[in-house]
């Protein structure tokens, strides 16, 4: 089981902050997970999808699509942050 959670947009667009899953299996990457999230459609597909700016972290330290995910993992997904 891993704990997925969404901040900012996502949040606001997938209506929820946070969610545990069970690793579905064959997924071993985070683009994996990815686009398991954009088959479930809808809001899923729009907000996690290619052409939106998503990123990541894998138990709190930044990740990429080939960053490794299993059991017990901790993912986050947010929109880019801008500062100033």
């Amino acid at each position: 089981m891993i704990t997925v959670l969404y901040f900012a947009r996502l949040r606001e667009s997938l209506g929820t902050g946070a969610e545990r899953i069970d690793l579905p299996a064959g997924v071993r990457d985070l683009e994996g997970l990815r686009a398991i999230l954009i088959a479930r459609g809808g809001a899923w597909a729009r907000e996690l999808g290619p052409h939106r700016p998503v990123r990541a972290a894998v138990n709190q330290a930044m990740a990429v699509g080939d960053t490794q995910v299993g059991d017990g993992d901790e993912i986050a997904f947010f929109p880019p942050v801008t500062g100033g």
